[in-house]
């Protein structure tokens, strides 16, 4: 029936395989979870080594790290099931009735994806870019997901044939942080298959800081930029890939580069501190894309 697939990495992540165990078994279907923690030398995997008493639950930890999109390749070929459910260690289950929401839609759709959510209230000042980000961009309904159902698409809380998932699976050739999901919902788009867009999101535990998602956000910005120069996605799926095409052919670019150069200090203040502001955001994002080397320009 379904293997639950659960990348963590330095994230106690057994409060969910529990809540996981708990509604599969009542749901009486035959399932298994599958965690691997990815060479964190976490102390918290602890914690982690008692899923391993659960039943139908298992937990390892890398001793070599594999990076994100290769942990859940990995985590794929290990599964026995028709299906897979990939679900990200630092999620959240907030609906009592999560699993049977997916059981409901086998046999009849390919992929199926549920959502996510953030928090009502952001943790702390210090984590308010991640979470505007979350809570004001990502956190959709199904309804507006289904206006762009494959743009909309992510890989954490998506369920998916393993015979399709197969055909495609995650790019292992960079390590970077980043469009991962990107570029397989691209791939996916390509392909004769059904997706479904339900609301069953998950809550997003693990907020990064404001100063650690600059960061990531720059390493996503590096990828995109090798994803759009290696022509591995169509400009038109990512609304950011399109509008630096277009300064390209307007001869844009460079202009946009210098200024980013210009302001990048006022820009990296705003973001990094108590008040981040999304349009400075999306401006900083188009700057760093901008300011990249690339082969084409």
């Amino acid at each position: 029936m379904i293997s639950i697939l659960v990348p963590i990495f330095n994230y106690n992540a057994y409060p969910l395989v529990f809540e996981l165990q708990k509604q599969c078994t009542k749901c009486n279907i035959n399932f298994e979870i599958l965690c691997q923690d990815d060479a964190s030398k976490s102390p918290l995997n602890k914690f982690n080594e008692a899923i391993n008493a659960l039943p139908n639950c298992s937990f390892v930890s890398l001793n070599e790290n594999l990076a994100h999109r290769e942990n859940r390749n990995s985590l794929a070929e290990k599964a026995i099931y028709d299906y897979l459910l990939f679900i990200d260690g630092d999620s959240i289950i907030i609906d009592n009735n999560y699993i049977q929401k997916y059981i409901n839609t086998i046999p009849h759709f390919d992929v199926v994806y549920g959502g996510r959510r953030h928090p009502e209230k952001y943790p702390s000042s210090q984590q308010k870019l991640r979470w505007k980000y979350g809570k004001f961009i990502e956190d959709k309904s199904a309804k507006l997901r289904k206006k762009a159902p494959f743009k909309s698409l992510l890989f954490n809380n998506t369920l998916i044939r393993k015979v399709c998932f197969d055909k495609v699976k995650f790019d292992k050739t960079t390590k970077k942080y980043g469009h991962d999901d990107t570029q397989l919902s691209y791939e996916l788009s390509l392909s004769p298959i059904k997706l479904l867009h339900i609301n069953n999101p998950v809550e997003h535990g693990d907020i990064d800081s404001n100063s650690a998602y600059l960061n990531k956000t720059k390493e996503s910005l590096e990828n995109l930029m090798s994803l759009y120069e290696e022509q591995k996605i169509s400009t038109e799926f990512i609304r950011l890939i399109s509008l630096y095409h277009f300064l390209i052919q307007t001869k844009s670019r460079l202009i946009i580069a210098k200024l980013y150069a210009l302001f990048k200090g006022l820009i990296y203040r705003n973001l990094t501190g108590k008040n981040p502001n999304l349009l400075i955001f999306n401006i900083f994002r188009i700057g760093y894309l901008c300011s990249l080397k690339s082969k084409k320009v």
